[in-house]
């Protein structure tokens, strides 16, 4: 796997955990805590997986359908529609 540079982790983390918290209420801890321990943060961590060509609101998605669904893979943004 080759890691995504950190400053480039660092500006998602806060973006997404941004979004999370705002559009949840959740506290800003809870909102990192859940985004961190994400398949779609690890596959965003990970730059083959090509998740940084994504803007924040569609790695927000991609965590939302993993939320829902269990897999971020059933994203409309991976499925490619």
């Amino acid at each position: 796997m080759k890691r995504l540079e950190p400053e480039v982790i660092d500006y998602y983390n806060e973006e997404v955990v941004k979004m999370i918290a705002d559009k949840y209420g959740y506290s800003l801890m809870t909102a990192l805590r859940e985004f961190v321990s994400s398949k779609t943060h690890e596959m965003l961590e990970d730059a083959e997986c090509g998740l940084s060509e994504y803007g924040a609101g569609a790695i927000l998605e991609i965590w939302e359908s993993e939320k829902i669904t269990g897999n971020p893979c059933n994203s409309i943004y991976i499925r490619g529609e």
